[in-house]
């Protein structure tokens, strides 16, 4: 399961390693300074644990990395040290394993690596470390206890729910409480679990002078939890990531190795909990401000209070997601004007106090913002009039607060723009040079800056 992050934190380590070996001196000696005890022990990328009673337990299965930073005192210059490891069966402290490390940059880890071979499963050792400069050698470090563990969990756990049964919809607002059990597999620890199906891998980073950084995963419980007892149990309470339609949570369990069982899941229905949105008058004008009213779902309501609302705009000039209190009766108002050209959406979740979040409520309008375009010489799919022969064209407003129009005849001609009359309309007069077909483009301008949709107003000149 962790494999790949056991070997990116093996590449990070001797990265810093390598980088450090290229900066550094001669091998050291024992004029070089005295070797004192190792510090910063870990196996596995894992704290070394000193309790015989309480060992670290470790997948081996590509043997098992011990490391430790060499000490020394009275040292000059820079010199390179040596560490030595040894490791023994707990039952047998006669079968010695012996690995080194040679040329390590002071301050910096030394890791080895006891082969996998000599490691069996469900075996606990001990191991212990110790600085070594040219001949002279340092004390033992206090020995480090590891059980081999390199068996995942034999079946996968199993997950009920008594809120959210899978059969038939289930009414949001709550949330789903879970329990995760063992499935009769004495050694699991714990628990992860996603709402996706791909659960995060178990890695260690590495930080300064190559020291591991392992954090105990059930430290996050966004994605793990430990069992109460070993083989045991857990409660979870989850918000689902999405307001409605059907759940997934996928789930497997980790023995005391982070080793995990085959992935189950458990899938639920919830129905729909999203709020209504009312606008103060059924369709509002282009760009006027208006109140819209949001409502919570009732049976969401009388579970946990709403206490917000998300909104987000699209279609209009300045899309944007906002944030709206709700009172005490779980609605609120705020004030919109939509000005997008051909209309404008509102997608609107609801926030109970619990956490629950709601599907989105949706509420739409659409606008023809286009001008109108009229002319008796020259009318609309029409054939008439002819080479030198004016006409007269007039722009109307179809929206309100329209300063100015813009027009070309056939594309590719420049564009002209023509300010508007007191009642917002304009006139425009225009010769055809030729016969043929035309197409005058059109589009409105507002006070505010906004251009409107344009309008094809299609003729030909006979």
């Amino acid at each position: 399961m962790s494999l790949g992050a056991r070997a990116r934190a093996v590449l990070a380590s001797l990265g810093t390693l390598g980088l450090a070996l290229s900066a550094a001196a001669s091998p050291a000696s024992a004029a070089d300074g005295t070797p004192t005890t190792p510090t910063q022990l870990f196996n596995g990328y894992r704290h070394c644990s000193t309790d015989a009673s309480r060992p670290s337990y470790q997948w081996t299965g590509e043997g098992l990395v011990v490391e430790g930073i060499p000490g020394i005192t009275g040292s000059t210059g820079n010199p390179l040290v040596g560490m030595r490891y040894q490791a023994w069966p707990v039952t047998d402290p006669t079968r010695i394993t012996t690995v080194t490390r040679d040329r390590v940059p002071l301050g910096f880890e030394a890791p080895a690596t006891l082969p996998a071979g000599v490691l069996a499963e469900g075996q606990t050792y001990a191991w212990q470390a110790q600085t070594v400069v040219g001949s002279a050698v340092s004390d033992w470090s206090a020995p480090c206890y590891v059980t081999v563990d390199r068996t995942r969990p034999a079946d996968a756990p199993t997950i009920t729910s008594p809120n959210y049964p899978p059969d038939g919809w289930n009414k949001g607002g709550e949330p789903v409480a879970f329990t995760l059990s063992a499935g009769g597999v004495d050694d699991v620890e714990g628990f992860e679990f996603s709402w996706q199906q791909d659960l995060p891998v178990i890695g260690t980073s590495i930080g300064d002078h190559g020291i591991p950084q392992p954090v105990d995963p059930y430290a996050d419980t966004k994605y793990f939890k430990r069992a109460d007892t070993l083989g045991g149990s857990a409660t979870l309470s989850l918000v689902p990531p999405n307001g409605s339609g059907p759940m997934t949570l996928w789930v497997r369990s980790l023995d005391r190795a982070h080793n995990g069982s085959a992935i189950t899941s458990y899938t639920f229905l919830v129905s729909s909990t999203a709020p209504t949105v009312t606008p103060a008058v059924p369709k509002p004008e282009f760009g006027e401000p208006t109140g819209f009213t949001f409502r919570p779902d009732p049976e969401l309501q009388a579970k946990s209070p709403v206490v917000s609302y998300s909104v987000r705009t699209t279609g209009v000039q300045n899309d944007r997601p906002f944030e709206v209190a709700a009172g005490a009766d779980g609605t609120a108002t705020v004030d919109l004007a939509l000005d997008g050209i051909y209309g404008g959406n509102l997608q609107v979740t609801s926030r109970s106090a619990n956490g629950w979040v709601s599907d989105a409520a949706w509420w739409s309008i659409s606008y023809d913002t286009t001008p109108t375009v009229a002319s008796d010489a020259y009318p609309e799919n029409g054939s008439s009039g002819g080479a030198g022969v004016p006409g007269t064209f007039t722009f109307a407003p179809k929206v309100k607060d329209v300063v100015s129009y813009t027009y070309t005849f056939n594309n590719g001609d420049p564009e002209v723009t023509v300010p508007a009359d007191a009642d917002h309309s304009a006139s425009v007069d225009w010769t055809p040079a030729s016969d043929g077909w035309y197409d005058l483009t059109v589009y409105a301008t507002t006070r505010s800056g906004v251009q409107l949709a344009p309008y094809d107003y299609f003729f030909t000149v006979n």
